[in-house]
């Protein structure tokens, strides 16, 4: 079990340093169509590239994979578009609390209610206070007119983890966790490349600092994903996703510190809280 959670704490530092790269480029490419499908596309080459050999370039595939690739790959796509929307109107710690509050909740009760995982004492503090870090941080001036850029990333990263339950806990044929992960990169780069052929019209020539951010970032995302399905297979997902939320909570406030937007200290009494609802669900053993 404790190899598990390290499996979890390094997701928790890739998707930190994901999101940070997310907030950086959005700073320096914009939140155009083309500049987030730019973003996927740069994102899911890298990936494929790290993946194959993970996967020791092996391609399997089934059906249910391959149907499945492509949805995932959808909603993360739409993740993407919408989280660059969401970040040009909200400092890096404010937007990783909404984006993981959803992915933390939504995997949460798809556990509880059909997979029959237990509820417990530790579940339940640790929901309560993750959300309590939530409610501390929604104030007039945070919402921009974006309150529908901050449901979309709210529900889309909460239909990751649904996504990957299904997925792991299907009797349907499937391929390799690596395998599939890589699948999903492949179909990520083929949906961003159409449609930068569709936006040709809006093309210049990136620099490569947006290049590096966007295959950086693409690279650890799809990474940290492929290390939460080999952790499905032992966790319960109302065990994981909430120590993910806790955890990138906090790990995305540090990274804020390196943006012009700091956390100021609502955000940072908001990380506490979060701080101990992640040892509530480590230490409450019931």
């Amino acid at each position: 079990m404790p190899l598990y959670y390290g499996i979890l704490t390094v997701s928790v530092i890739m998707f930190g340093i994901q999101f940070f790269f997310s907030d950086k480029y959005q700073r320096d490419a914009g939140n155009g169509a083309y500049a987030s499908f730019l973003f996927s596309f740069a994102g899911s080459v890298a990936a494929i590239i790290v993946l194959a050999v993970i996967a020791g370039f092996d391609f399997s595939l089934t059906p249910f994979a391959a149907i499945w690739s492509l949805v995932v790959a959808t909603n993360n796509i739409l993740f993407t578009i919408f989280s660059l929307k969401a970040l040009e109107r909200v400092n890096l710690s404010v937007f990783s609390l909404f984006s993981m509050l959803g992915g933390m909740l939504l995997p949460f009760f798809l556990g509880l209610i059909f997979y029959g995982e237990p509820m417990t004492l530790g579940k339940g503090v640790s929901v309560v206070l993750i959300t309590a870090a939530l409610a501390m941080t929604v104030t007039r001036t945070d919402n921009k007119g974006g309150g529908i850029y901050y449901l979309a990333v709210f529900v889309l990263n909460g239909m990751c983890g649904v996504l990957a339950k299904i997925y792991e806990d299907s009797a349907l044929p499937k391929v390799s966790d690596a395998g599939f992960s890589l699948w999903v990169a492949i179909a990520s780069a083929l949906i961003s490349g159409i449609a930068l052929l569709a936006l040709r019209k809006q093309w210049k020539k990136p620099t490569l600092g947006g290049l590096i951010l966007g295959a950086g970032g693409g690279a650890l995302e799809k990474v940290a994903n492929f290390l939460l399905l080999i952790a499905l297979a032992v966790l319960p997902a109302s065990v994981q996703y909430p120590f993910i939320t806790g955890g990138v909570m906090i790990t995305s406030a540090a990274f804020a510190y390196l943006t012009p937007s700091k956390p100021g200290r609502r955000e940072l009494a908001s990380i506490g809280v979060a701080f101990l609802g992640l040892l509530a669900l480590v230490l409450i053993p019931i």
